[in-house]
């Protein structure tokens, strides 16, 4: 039966606390809180810097046994390397940790840049290059160059691997980008972000992947009851069509995304 998870894109903001967070909560405790709120999280901590082993396992054990993370794929692979010659920085993000989430690592986000234009050779080489379960990321994460003591390759069990891209040039409005993407199972994100990037909704999985960064304003404006109305509507049809769905609220700038998604979780209850 397909599910939706609806969660926030990371947990750690300062002008969340004694807001969503109570005040006094420990920061050690924050993702505990959310965790009980919701039943998905996005780390992008990630897109950053390649985070490490230790970090993915507390993260792991401080969360609900049927909690799933999505993991943003690091910004050297997507916006430095521009997905060329990536082999290496792949292997090192999955040697980096990921894996230690086990059960609870859900799908990859790879978020492109706004500057990137499509190259439907260069994306088919990309996504081939991608491990479809935890035992082929387990494999290249083998090759990764990180010192012994930054790695983690292995897994308990060998799981299926989802991936997702965000693609932010109006260039993946040619039906080319879709072709590719659903050649590989690869969702691509629908991403509401006020106007200014593309909005591509097409189905290109076995689920969908939203990510919600402002109604109005990037990164700020919330989303009053007709929008989170809409947005569940949406998502009962993909629910309807057996697509496991998985949204994310980026609006996090005046402390909009928990409640948002807790509201839009309420509706899909």
């Amino acid at each position: 039966m397909a599910r939706a998870r609806i969660g926030i894109s990371g947990w750690t903001y300062a002008p969340w606390r004694g807001v969503f967070y109570p005040k006094g909560l420990p920061h050690r405790a924050e993702l505990a809180y959310a965790a009980e709120r919701l039943d998905s999280i996005e780390i992008n901590g990630s897109f950053y810097s390649l985070q490490r082993p230790s970090s993915y396992r507390t993260w792991a054990e401080h969360t609900p046994d049927d909690f799933v993370f999505a993991v943003k794929g690091g910004r050297y692979i997507t916006h430095i390397l521009r997905l060329k010659n990536a082999r290496t920085a792949v292997a090192n993000f999955f040697a980096s940790g990921v894996l230690a989430l086990g059960p609870k690592l859900g799908p990859l986000l790879w978020q492109l840049p706004p500057t990137l234009p499509l190259d439907p050779e260069e994306l088919d080489a990309f996504l081939t290059l991608l491990p479809r379960t935890t035992a082929a990321a387990a494999t290249l994460a083998g090759e990764a160059t990180l010192d012994e003591d930054r790695t983690h390759t292995a897994i308990a069990a060998d799981l299926p691997l989802r991936h997702a891209v965000e693609a932010r040039h109006q260039s993946f409005t040619d039906p080319a980008f879709v072709r590719v993407a659903r050649e590989h199972g690869v969702a691509v994100v629908v991403a509401d972000t006020a106007g200014r990037y593309p909005v591509i909704r097409e189905v290109t999985a076995d689920f969908m992947y939203v990510r919600l960064h402002g109604d109005e304003e990037l990164y700020t404006s919330g989303y009053d009851d007709e929008a989170l109305d809409r947005w569940a509507g949406d998502m009962r049809g993909w629910l309807a069509e057996g697509l496991d769905v998985y949204a994310y609220f980026d609006n996090d700038v005046k402390v909009r995304a928990p409640y948002d998604a807790m509201g839009l979780r309420e509706r899909l209850r």
